[in-house]
């Protein structure tokens, strides 16, 4: 099966590109494209892409609305925020929002149609100039105290956290741990639940957020 794509984007030139070059890769189908919020809706409740690749900026629109909207759908509608924009605000608006993925627009196409079949597939996926980012701006602003939801975690739900905050797949969580797909999978289940999350990428940006130090030192000692 192939993952349906829908393109929203407000420059014309931009959603060209990346239909062009979206549509060299079998995988992929590009269903449609928008280049406002009113017209991404529109085009999402009648085609039900599996993926929506969006901008934050539409013009004077912002792309956090179609990601708020998308999550109203009955249908599960995935979305991948694609922009130029690395600053930490946009980061955790879109996170907010509901968005799984936040990519930067200079990543090349074969790293861009990896982060969609993720995202496709339930996965979440940040940029790791995005992470860089919030991490510096958690730095200079202090280490916020931990929270107790973090500590009601185990020590094994605390490195599949970490790990994944990192950006690795289940699939990589596993090999790094030595589990299962289907235990880390449950192990991140009872982690959204402990954290009263229901997104990877809440819970990725949760740990960012509230243990910046930990994650620093895991990434100086890889």
């Amino acid at each position: 099966m192939k993952t349906r794509l829908l393109i929203v984007d407000d420059h014309q030139v931009v959603r060209i590109g990346l239909r062009t070059m979206l549509e060299r890769f079998p995988q992929l189908e590009v269903v449609g494209e928008a280049g406002n919020v009113t017209d991404a809706l529109d085009t999402a409740r009648r085609i039900q892409p599996d993926v929506v690749l969006l901008d934050v900026r539409l013009g004077n629109e912002s792309g956090f609305d179609v990601c708020r909207q998308l999550q109203l759908f009955e249908k599960d509608v995935h979305t991948l925020v694609l922009t130029s924009y690395a600053d930490e605000e946009a980061v955790l608006q879109a996170i907010a929002a509901g968005a799984d993925g936040y990519l930067l627009k200079e990543i090349g196409g074969d790293a861009l149609v990896r982060a969609i079949e993720q995202v496709a597939a339930g996965q979440s996926v940040l940029d790791p100039a995005v992470t860089r980012s919030v991490l510096g701006r958690l730095k200079q602003g202090g280490s916020p105290q931990p929270e107790d939801k973090l500590q009601s975690l185990s020590a094994q739900e605390r490195k599949v956290l970490a790990l994944v905050a990192e950006g690795k797949t289940n699939k990589e969580v596993g090999i790094a741990m030595g589990l299962s797909d289907k235990t880390v999978k449950n192990y991140f289940s009872n982690i959204l639940e402990k954290l009263g999350l229901s997104r990877r990428s809440q819970a990725a940006a949760y740990f960012v957020e509230h243990r910046p130090h930990e994650l620093e030192s895991r990434s100086l000692t890889n």
